[in-house]
């Protein structure tokens, strides 16, 4: 009888599917710290970086500390790819993002620089923020199709419905 319990509970949580048996909790980002989004809102995608030596060293670090790669495709010119980089940027994220990942942030210009990288996953893309989870280990796109998920939230919501889009594919 034990067995077939044993038997049952394993096909059940089979049945449940992996992101919703063991996903991380999403930081609680509080009213005040919400106000608090530095303003101007940060500029973080240097077009002068070299994002192909950027990915390679967080991926190294990622793979060393079993995080997930977290690959932002954006511009300073992009409201929205801002107002994620200030959403990172609160207090309450910036630890949790460290837990789980390893930023790296990547200017794409006008649609016109690093855009080979994306390539490379096989995605084209469409508009920004992109926001790519890779596993380290295989170099695979975790979250494939769900890249652009943040945009387009209400002003109210934005920062917690960022937190918790992210905390979808957090390293456990």
């Amino acid at each position: 009888m034990r067995a077939w319990l044993g038997g049952l509970l394993a096909l059940a949580a089979l049945a449940v599917p992996a992101s919703a048996r063991a996903q991380v909790a999403p930081p609680l980002l509080s009213a005040r710290s919400i106000q608090q989004l530095p303003k101007p809102l940060p500029a973080p995608y240097d077009a002068a970086a070299d994002a192909r030596q950027q990915i390679a060293a967080a991926a190294t670090r990622a793979r060393a500390s079993g995080k997930r790669l977290l690959i932002d495709f954006g511009a300073n010119w992009c409201a929205d790819c801002r107002v994620l980089a200030g959403v990172l940027a609160l207090p309450e994220m910036r630890g949790w993002m460290a837990r789980h990942f390893e930023l790296v942030t990547i200017d794409i210009g006008q649609f016109d620089r690093n855009l080979d990288i994306p390539a490379r996953f096989a995605v084209k893309l469409s508009g920004v923020p992109a926001v790519f989870v890779v596993d380290p280990r295989s170099a695979r796109l975790i979250n494939r199709g769900s890249i652009n998920v943040i945009v387009g939230a209400t002003e109210a919501g934005r920062p917690q419905r960022m937190a918790n889009w992210l905390a979808k594919w957090a390293a456990r």
